[in-house]
């Protein structure tokens, strides 16, 4: 079975799941700040659950190519919607700053949480 690495846990999970309810299940959040209440449940059209995510996975589609092509992402970020992500085998998973995951600096890494940042407000460093 595949095992997705996120927020310094490790899960196994079934070829084919889809990585957000993945994490959610597990309780590692995929939304920044306000993101969490104000995002679109998983239909790929609001771009908050963006991630660096890397290992074997489904390849981008047209919604979330789209959707990574809007500001404030930049489709040459590496960065794939956990919404739309479908899990094939080993994945290792980061989480950037910022409403929509955009930022340069690591909320959390596949190790664990980024001890620079304090946690509150959510989505700022201290």
């Amino acid at each position: 079975m595949p095992r997705v690495t996120a927020q310094g846990k490790s899960i196994e999970c079934p070829a084919g799941a889809n990585l957000r309810q993945v994490l959610l299940k597990h309780g590692i959040g995929v939304h920044n700040g306000a993101a969490v209440a104000l995002n679109c449940q998983g239909l790929g059209t609001c771009g908050t659950c963006a991630a660096l995510v890397e290992g074997d996975v489904t390849p981008m589609e047209w919604r979330e190519q789209a959707r990574l092509d809007l500001a404030p992402h930049r489709i040459d970020a590496g960065r794939r919607l956990t919404c739309q992500v479908q899990i094939q085998g080993d994945v290792r998973v980061t989480k950037f700053e910022g409403f929509w995951g955009q930022g340069s600096e690591p909320e959390w890494t596949a190790a664990g949480p980024n001890r620079s940042h304090h946690g509150w407000p959510p989505g700022k460093c201290g």
